[in-house]
């Protein structure tokens, strides 16, 4: 049976190694989530809602429409707006 054992550390090892492996791959994935632009992520949520809607997975919304308006708005809003250059 000392085999056995023995096989099982190796066992035991080869898990424990796995697990470093993965925790080592989520703290970088992690770190290079933290440190991705706004314009990298909001290329990867119209990238997913474009994916989405190709998948026919959205379901219509009628109060989508205002809050298309309302962005359109505030961004209206955010443009016209200039500080004085001095």
């Amino acid at each position: 049976m000392p085999c056995k054992l023995n096989e099982n550390k190796t066992l035991k090892s080869d898990l424990e190694a796995y697990q470093k492996r993965w925790a080592a791959v989520e703290a970088f994935q992690r770190e290079e989530r933290r440190m991705a632009s706004i314009a990298l992520r909001w290329q990867q949520l119209n990238a997913a809602y474009g994916m989405a809607k190709g998948l026919g997975l959205l379901r219509p919304d009628p109060s989508e429409m205002r809050v298309f308006q309302r962005w359109a708005k505030l961004k209206g809003k955010v443009e016209s707006w200039r500080p004085s250059q001095e």
